[in-house]
């Protein structure tokens, strides 16, 4: 059984996606506590800045609190928090995170960072050995439709992201950031797509890095880069700042401005969950403070349309194939009966002819670990040939006759 629980941004703000927020180190160990619980057999934890699931994968139908479940591995006893979480199971969990990875539910509509997210999500999964194959097929079988579309489906905005979406928000207050003076807080991967945007729009920018790496971390290019530790006493020449760092800790706070004068008209851009500017920033006159939550579209352009239309039927077709696989599933341990009987029964047929060979004894080992392995081979493909051209009641007789024919 499929079952998933999440928290994102269209139901829940900044602040409350924070609290069930998890770093990388921390994911793995969560993962880790939940699959060592009874009845689970695989778990993945995908957590960004728009949201976080909990996925786990359980041999039977499961009843278990999955919100319960997140506030003991986030030491979390409010009840209250539980309006913000949708639970899905099965067909509308598998349906969800087909639409997810392809970019059809993100705050901005065909961006494709969420399926490098998704891929990220799986790969920790596997490291810390939480998943298990129902999870690992749907995951990949996610990517793959997120793949298709990023190569065929044309998204008129380009290679969109919360950052160009920013800029976009900005122009349409007749913002422009062309010529502006620029710092970017944080090099990871957020921070450098905000420092290439901004200098791609004509901005004059500045990367903070953290001083015991500056000698081995790189910038985008064409950008300028600063000690973190200086980054007030270049912020007044700013007019705009761009904090996405994965700190636990406010990068810029209200009382690290009482030692500074602004001159000019500040904006301040909060790419991080958790934040990364305190919000009481936003209420000094000179600043204008936007978080990750200001620039979401409130409804869906009309250029988008036909893609978001091609994109659905990849994702449709895609999700059919998961599907067709997991309503089959529980035949593959009787295939692989088969499948080793078949193979052992090649063997006794070949075995006064391996033995007439001039091989040694090693060598007519090696050859028939080669035989079985083709032999193997050949039986799935044409098991799975039928799986692929006959209704499944039909496949499963096959399997049962298949089965009786090594029958003792």
């Amino acid at each position: 059984m499929i079952s998933m629980i999440g928290i994102d941004h269209s139901k829940a703000p900044v602040d409350i996606r924070a609290l069930f927020s998890f770093t990388k180190k921390n994911a793995g160990e969560a993962m880790e506590r939940v699959k060592e619980q009874e009845g689970v057999l695989g778990c993945v934890i995908l957590s960004t800045c728009n949201r976080m699931e909990l996925w786990i994968s359980t041999a039977q139908d499961d009843e278990r609190d999955l919100y319960q479940q997140l506030c003991e591995l986030k030491g979390i006893k409010e009840e209250s928090f539980r309006s913000y979480f949708t639970q899905r199971q099965e067909e509308e969990a598998v349906e969800h995170l087909f639409y997810l990875t392809s970019g059809l539910k993100s705050q901005i509509l065909g961006e494709d960072q969420i399926l490098t997210q998704v891929k990220d999500a799986l790969t920790l999964a596997r490291e810390h050995y939480t998943t298990d194959n129902v999870l690992e097929v749907l995951f990949r079988m996610a990517v793959t439709a997120g793949k298709k579309i990023k190569t065929n489906v044309a998204f008129s905005r380009g290679n969109p992201s919360v950052i160009h979406q920013a800029i976009q928000f900005l122009e349409k207050e007749d913002y422009t950031v062309r010529t502006k003076t620029c710092m970017v807080i944080g090099n990871g991967e957020m921070g450098k797509m905000a420092a290439q945007t901004l200098r791609e729009a004509g901005a004059d920018v500045t990367v903070t890095v953290r001083q015991y790496r500056s000698g081995v971390v790189n910038i985008p290019v064409g950008c300028k880069r600063i000690n973190y530790g200086d980054r007030m006493e270049y912020l007044p020449k700013c007019d705009l700042v761009v904090s996405a760092t994965a700190s636990p800790n406010f990068t810029l706070r209200e009382e690290l401005f009482a030692d500074i004068t602004l001159e000019k008209p500040l904006i301040l851009i909060d790419l991080a969950v958790p934040r990364d500017i305190e919000p009481k920033l936003g209420e000094h006159a000179e600043i204008t403070l936007y978080d990750m939550d200001s620039f979401r579209l409130k409804e869906t352009p009309k250029e988008l349309e036909e893609s978001l239309a091609q994109a659905g039927a990849i994702v449709r077709e895609q999700m059919a194939e998961f599907e067709n696989w997991y309503s089959g599933k529980d035949l593959f341990p009787r295939i692989d009966e088969i499948k080793a009987e078949a193979v052992k029964d090649l063997n006794l047929r070949i075995h006064k002819i391996m033995r007439a060979l001039p091989l040694s004894t090693q060598e007519q080992q090696e050859l028939l670990e080669c035989i079985d392995t083709a032999a193997g081979k050949v039986v799935n493909k044409m098991i799975f040939g039928l799986r692929d051209s006959l209704e499944q009641q039909a496949f499963a007789e096959c399997v049962a006759g298949l089965e009786k024919v090594y029958e003792e």
